[in-house]
């Protein structure tokens, strides 16, 4: 080998030790900032003491005893009482409640993924940009080993659009400079222009608008699956709010009676303690008046108690501004209960319950699009035959100018026309996937005839619910009526000395409860009304409720 030769095979020797020493570097400095990124992404970990996880703390109530009331100031401080209608309370559930809020976002969410889905079809641009330095040993005729170094640049730049059709077509315009140091190059460098259209089509296989629309289609179905989730969310928070509220004024109402047989069970107590005074009645009746006292006041701290929770789960339910849960504001229903039979059709509401029952409408949607997805698995198990279809002009010269001119003469035309074929032997994961979405399907049509008769069940019970609470209210309001002539019986027989203190708190006992019997009657009416229109899928009242999807904005 000659000493030429030789020195051109060192000189590329310290050429390849320079570049695996400056790669060797490259990996080290890529690592080193990988280290670091790793680091600063364990600094957003959240670090969870183990005590926290296992160790119970002990509660003593001691710690949480008051020592003196906060002074407030009286222009900021709540209400002692306000006034609530059943309509006022609806909008500000509408309007504040927590859970509701969550529910108006899904939709929100649903139909940004629609939006997401029909983008699939947007065109997308594309560029590329390549510098390749190639030098390529040869053999020459005098036996010495001799390369060819070629200098080659491209740029790319094209526009791709996905068809409805299931297939794409493709723009591409390319640029290229070529350098070489081989011999007999006529250009040096020269320049390679190129412009081509593309469009490649599916034949079986995601062929065709049904397959391709085949995502927008589930995701317009989901989004009114999630509208009917919402709508069925509103109507639940509404009914529950109206249970609420007339459960607040049958707890009112109770708390009122208790106070009114407090008063009449310490005019009890004086009337006694007169007779006993006067020598008429033994003093035994003192003690026992003051014993049907301290019922009473029993009553009406279970009845208070009773009516703070009512409060509590209607302040809840609302969520208004400075109607805390552990505030002081008293929550007084002024909405009285409209009792008033209905003679009701069964079969109508359970039809009307059929037609407006959003569970039965996301039933149907939910068949809808297991029916889609059965269609399109079963296109999916088809074979991938694709044609492909190319044409290109070529352009080339010693400066891009020349390149330009050559390529708008249209002198070099290429066309490329291909078929190609895919057929899984077996075809096992397609089959099971079909399997899969038809056994979906009929589990979904199985799930409606559940369904159905489930709602059916449910505005069967709420009739006869409704004209059990109607058939009370007339046996508690006869009771009371009974009740209040022998209570005034055993007062009359009190005063004559022929009946003792026990037998008129009794009877006062026994009033008391009928009251409250038909207070409670009174309530549950209105309750088993809420509840059939809740079973129908509507609701009481004649204003409609009108929902909106809430938009979160960036910075909430």
């Amino acid at each position: 080998m000659s000493k030429t030769g030789k020195s051109k095979i060192e000189n590329r020797k310290s050429k390849l030790w320079k570049s695996l020493i400056l790669h060797f570097a490259l990996c080290i400095l890529i690592s080193s900032g990988c280290e670091q990124v790793t680091g600063q992404n364990n600094l957003c970990e959240v670090q969870v003491a183990p005590e926290k996880l296992r160790q119970i703390e002990t509660l003593d109530l001691r710690e949480f005893q008051a020592e003196h009331e906060e002074s407030t100031d009286a222009n900021k401080a709540p209400p002692r009482e306000l006034e609530l209608t059943l309509e006022q309370c609806r909008a500000w559930a509408l309007t504040n409640n927590l859970a509701l809020r969550v529910q108006l976002i899904s939709p929100t969410i649903a139909a940004e993924r629609v939006t997401e889905e029909g983008a699939k079809f947007e065109p997308s641009a594309f560029a590329n940009t390549s510098f390749n330095k190639i030098d390529a040993p040869t053999v020459s005729f005098l036996d010495v080993i001799s390369g060819t170094q070629i200098d080659y640049f491209r740029t790319n730049l094209g526009v791709q659009m996905p068809l409805r059709s299931g297939g794409t077509v493709t723009f591409d315009a390319a640029d290229s400079r070529t350098k070489t140091d081989a011999q007999l190059t006529t250009f040096n460098p020269y320049y390679d222009t190129d412009l081509s259209f593309s469009i490649s089509q599916p034949l079986l296989r995601s062929a065709g608008k049904w397959a391709s629309t085949h995502s927008i289609r589930i995701a317009k179905y989901e989004r009114q699956i999630v509208d009917a989730r919402t709508k069925l969310e509103v109507v639940r928070v509404i009914a529950a709010l109206d249970r609420v509220y007339w459960r607040l004024y049958a707890a009112r109402k109770e708390l009122e009676l208790r106070e009114r047989q407090h008063v009449l069970a310490q005019a009890q107590l004086q009337q006694a303690q007169r007779f006993v005074d006067s020598g008429q009645m033994p003093p035994v009746e003192v003690v026992r008046a003051e014993a049907g006292v301290a019922q009473q006041l029993e009553a009406i701290i279970i009845a208070e108690n009773n009516l703070r929770d009512r409060e509590r789960e209607l302040k809840r339910a609302i969520q208004q501004a400075g109607l805390h849960m552990g505030g002081v504001t008293a929550l007084i229903p002024v909405t009285e209960p409209d009792p008033v039979r209905y003679q009701l059709q069964p079969q109508r509401l359970v039809q009307t319950a059929m037609q407006n029952r959003m569970e039965m409408l996301e039933a149907e949607l939910q068949i809808a699009r297991d029916a889609s997805t059965v269609q399109y698995m079963r296109n999916q198990a088809l074979p991938l035959v694709t044609l492909d279809y190319a044409y290109n002009i070529n352009g080339l010269g010693a400066a891009n100018d020349d390149a330009f001119d050559l390529l708008f003469d249209k002198d070099f035309e290429d066309h490329r026309l291909g078929l190609q074929l895919i057929v899984p032997i077996g075809n096992t994961a397609a089959d099971s996937r079909l399997r899969q979405a038809f056994y979906q399907r009929q589990q979904r049509l199985a799930s409606r005839g559940s369904r159905q008769s489930l709602i059916e069940m449910e505005v069967l019970n709420a009739i006869d619910q409704i004209e059990a609470n109607w058939q009370r209210i007339l046996a508690g309001r006869q009771r009371a009526i009974l009740d209040g002539r022998l209570y005034e019986a055993e007062k009359r027989q009190f005063e004559l000395g022929l009946r003792t203190s026990t037998d008129v708190l009794e009877a006062q006992t026994s009033l008391a409860n009928a009251q409250s019997a038909e207070i409670e009657a009174l309530a549950e009416y209105q309750i088993a009304l809420v509840d059939l229109a809740y079973a129908t899928g509507k609701l009481l009242g004649a204003a409609k409720v009108q929902w909106e999807p809430i938009v979160p904005g960036p910075d909430s």
